[in-house]
Formats: C-alpha cells, structure tokens, sequence
C-alpha cells in the first residue's frame, strides 16, 4: 500500500504541474505579462508551498534544525537536481536579465543568510537566526517583490503574445496547485516509511528524502515547462523558489520563533553558496547543457554521500 500511495503521489505532482504550468502561463498572456515574471512569482510561490508548510510547522514546533535544513536541502536540490535533470532532456535557456538579476538575488539571499547566523554567534555566542534577522529577510523580500511589480508593468509595454483571459485558466492554477501540494505530502510522508523501512536514520530522510520531497513539485514544474517550450517558467521557477525559501520561508520562521542552528546545517548552508556559484559558471553563455548538468547532478550526488557518511 506505501509503494501503491508513492505513485499516486507521483502522479498527482506531474499532472498537477501540468494544469498548473498550462494554467499560470495563460494567465500571464491574458495579462500581457511575460513568463518569465509569473515563473519567479506566482509558479515559485506556489510551488515552495510544501517547504513552507514543513519549516514553518517546524519553527512553531521549535524544530529548528528540520526548519533550516530542509529549506538549504531543498535548494540544493532545486539548483543541482532539478536544472541538472531538466538539461539532460533538453539545453536549459536562461533569460539574460533572469541570470544577472534574479539568480545574483538568489546567491546574495544565501550569503545574507550565512551572515545573519554568523552576527548571531558574535552577538549572543551562539549560532542563531532570530527576530530582527527575520525580518531583514522580509525586508528583502518586500523590496524584490516591489520590483518585480514595477518590472511587470515596464514588460506591459513589450510585445507578448496575448490572449483572452479564462476563468478556466484560475481553475487550472488552483487545482493544480492543490495536487501538486497533496501530491508532494503524500510522496514525502511515504517515501519517509519506506526509508524507514529500509533502515536509513531521521537525519539522512529530512536531508534528502523530506527535502527533496517538498521540491518535487520544482522539478515536475520545470521539466513540464520545459517540455511546453515555457523555458522561462523552467528557469524562473527554480531562481524565484530558492529566493522565496530563504527570504519568507527563513524569515516567517525565525520571526515566530529565533532558529538555533547547528554547525552541520551551517556547513550545507556554504555548500549551496558554492554550488550557487559554481553553476552562475555554467549559466554564463545563459544555457545549461547536458553535460554540464549531469556535472550538476555528480556533484549532488556527492553531496548525497556526504551527508550519509557524516
């Protein structure tokens, strides 16, 4: 029945992130806004709903070791999994603005982070994200997302292709939204068992199984993108997604309660910086082929063993 349910979960998340990609990319046409700005909004956001959903129960749970390392795991899978799984089907196309704005934002997101922690050991001797450092976060938010406002309204002046508004399309990104949600819980919690099954500790499943699990529907997402020539929506999920992880997910947290944070989540926190700028390498010709992502996913890979052996 647990491997009977896993499919189920994994076939909700695919078919949810089609109606959700079909449904988002119509309604950004019928807006006049470009793909791009709906793939680092509305298909980021809603797709980062199940690590929201973990870390935020987690920080009310004063867990913050599960708050912080899915957010950092689920990063590192969205930037080394999912752009290096999508690439090996087809060469990743990424926006130019996309490269030297948003995924620039995404790195500094992860530095801030870093130091946020660190200022909180000089201060109160301990590794700690607190209030104040929370709200930082949702400064940062608040002005990236201003931007992308004033950004959406300059690309209204632009020539995309249009087409008429359907509440069909509002529906599509609903329900596929909902399925793409339940359909990651329901993976996460029964892979969960079956790991459990199999032996694996509480520590390799929250950073990897729970973490991949809740990105899932990042990597059902893009690759359906991909496939729908939506290349934008591809890319721009993954950057807006890891932005909004650290920015609301890390900042809503730690505001409702200060995170205490161990060394080992501090060391995966530097391990994504570097992947971060290992791949602005691979992304500057704006294209990620097939073999540099499967250099991606070795090195994700690595990361797997890393974490299993530590």
């Amino acid at each position: 029945m647990e491997y009977l349910l896993l499919i189920v979960g994994f076939v909700l998340l695919i078919k949810g992130a089609d109606m959700f990609v079909d449904g988002a990319s119509n309604i950004a046409k019928s807006f006049n806004i470009p793909s791009v700005i709906i793939g680092l909004t509305l298909v980021a956001f809603g797709t980062s709903a199940p690590e929201a959903a973990v870390s935020i129960a987690a920080a009310l749970n004063k867990n913050a070791d599960i708050a912080i390392s899915n957010i950092v795991g689920s990063n590192i899978f969205n930037l080394l999994c999912v752009l290096g799984v999508t690439s090996l089907f087809k060469d990743v196309v990424a926006d130019k603005d996309v490269v030297k704005k948003d995924y620039k934002l995404s790195i500094f997101c992860a530095i801030l982070l870093l130091v946020l922690i660190l200022v909180g050991y000089f201060v109160g001797h301990s590794f700690v994200l607190g209030r104040i450092g929370g709200i930082i976060l949702l400064i940062v938010l608040g002005i990236y997302l201003y931007n992308m406002v004033k950004s959406a309204k300059v690309e209204k002046d632009t020539k995309v292709e249009k087409s008429k508004f359907n509440v069909k399309d509002v529906v599509l990104v609903i329900v596929g939204l909902a399925c793409i949600v339940y359909g990651g819980d329901l993976t996460v919690d029964k892979a969960t068992v079956i790991a459990k099954i199999w032996g694996l500790s509480d520590r390799f499943i929250g950073l990897t199984i729970v973490a991949i699990g809740t990105s899932l529907p990042e990597l059902c997402t893009s690759l359906v993108a991909l496939f729908k020539g939506e290349n934008d929506i591809a890319v721009g999920n993954v950057i807006g997604s890891n932005i909004f992880n650290i920015l609301f997910i890390l900042g809503a947290s730690s505001f409702i309660c200060p995170l205490s944070i161990g060394i080992e989540s501090i060391i995966d926190l530097m391990i994504l910086i570097v992947g971060c700028i290992g791949v602005l390498f691979i992304l500057n010709d704006f294209r990620i082929k097939r073999y540099e992502g499967i250099s991606m996913l070795i090195f994700y890979l690595s990361y797997c063993v890393y974490i299993f052996i530590r």
